[in-house]
């Protein structure tokens, strides 16, 4: 009888071939991926992620919906309705297990039981952010604008602050199928941007004004939101507070960044939000605005908006810097609106800080 001869499968050498990728380069990869909740989950997949996740340099932090707390019923903030003044600040008050899930219930590789995250229990991205040491490009997406605007009105805000307002945007106008508008509404031949008698006694300027006040109002709180953010992320060059609507947005660049630390903001002492300089505005106006895609915007308005003490505005260089700044605010066809309502009479208006 022939003794049974033992099989041993020879062993299999696996190699992970993620292994033998340099640390550099799976930080370009992940720079790739951006998104904070992604980031979370590689953080958990071994020792090494954990270690290179919060040396990314390009974040973006979505917040998909408002969570309640301390007991408030679920419509204590609803989003679809005409929103108050101070509506950011409850953002980043209540916010956000959407966030904070994917690191919620973390462990760390080495089993020891302790989150990886330990300060989100807060669920704020604040406190989310602080493990990220090495942010050089942050986006920060609310979800939803600030503004209510009735049904088919196009309202469009960009703002771009240091310390304190520097340029701000504004477009506005009843968007309108060309086709379901007919006729009546073409543009006339001897329309060169001058507003009807009916724009002033109609209620047109003042629905405007109402538009400027309440984007500059949220631009102000976003910016007031962010000096922690900014003050705790030191190797900042951009940054970037917009919203999933696409209604506005406010950035900082490296230039402007730096002018954020080294001056102390000016708050608002009615609210939380920095404060609004005395501006001077441009209005132009277009009764009726073809755009590209058989859209069409009447009663088009473009606001361009400099703090009054600029002493540089009326220079020629300083006018090609917000022409620039104008022209690459919107993309597509509002792009094409903006560039033409440019060219439109211009309307100069001044406004008080507030």
């Amino acid at each position: 009888m022939h003794t049974k001869a033992r099989i041993h499968a020879d062993p299999v050498l696996e190699f992970d071939q993620f292994d033998g990728l340099p640390d550099s380069l799976v930080l370009l990869i992940l720079n790739k991926l951006e998104d904070v909740r992604s980031l979370g989950r590689c953080s958990a997949v071994s020792k090494r992620f954990s270690g290179l996740v919060p040396l990314v340099h390009d974040v973006c932090v979505k917040i998909d919906h408002v969570v309640t707390v301390d007991g408030d019923s679920d419509d204590a903030l609803n989003l679809s309705s005409p929103k108050p003044h101070n509506i950011i600040s409850h953002l980043f008050k209540l916010m956000l297990f959407a966030i904070a899930k994917p690191f919620h219930d973390m462990r760390s590789p080495s089993s020891t039981g302790r989150p990886l995250f330990p300060q989100l229990s807060q669920h704020s991205p604040v406190q989310v952010l602080k493990n990220f040491s090495h942010v050089r490009n942050l986006q920060v997406e609310l979800p939803s604008g600030d503004v209510a605007v009735e049904e088919g009105v196009l309202l469009k805000w960009r703002a771009e602050y240091g310390s304190t307002l520097q340029n701000c945007v504004i477009l506005g106008g009843t968007l309108v199928d060309r086709k379901a508008a007919g006729n009546g509404h073409e543009p006339s031949s001897d329309d060169n941007g001058s507003m009807p008698e009916s724009f002033y006694t109609n209620g047109g300027l003042k629905l405007r004004v109402v538009w400027t006040i309440s984007c500059l109002i949220a631009a102000s709180t976003r910016h007031y939101l962010l000096r922690s953010i900014i003050n705790d992320h030191p190797t900042l060059r951009s940054l970037v507070l917009a919203d999933a609507e696409g209604q506005g947005a406010l950035s900082m660049g490296a230039e402007q960044l730096k002018d954020f630390r080294e001056h102390q903001l000016s708050a608002s002492p009615c609210s939380n939000r920095t404060q609004v300089p005395a501006c001077n505005m441009k209005l132009k106006y277009a009764q009726y605005l073809e755009l590209p895609g058989g859209l069409a915007l009447q009663g088009a308005t473009l606001l361009v908006i400099k703090p009054a003490s600029d002493g540089s505005s009326s220079g020629h260089g300083n006018r090609k810097e917000v022409d620039a700044f104008v022209s690459g605010a919107f993309d597509g066809p509002l792009r094409f609106a903006a560039k033409a309502l440019m060219k439109r009479r211009t309307y100069l208006l001044e406004m008080n800080g507030f």
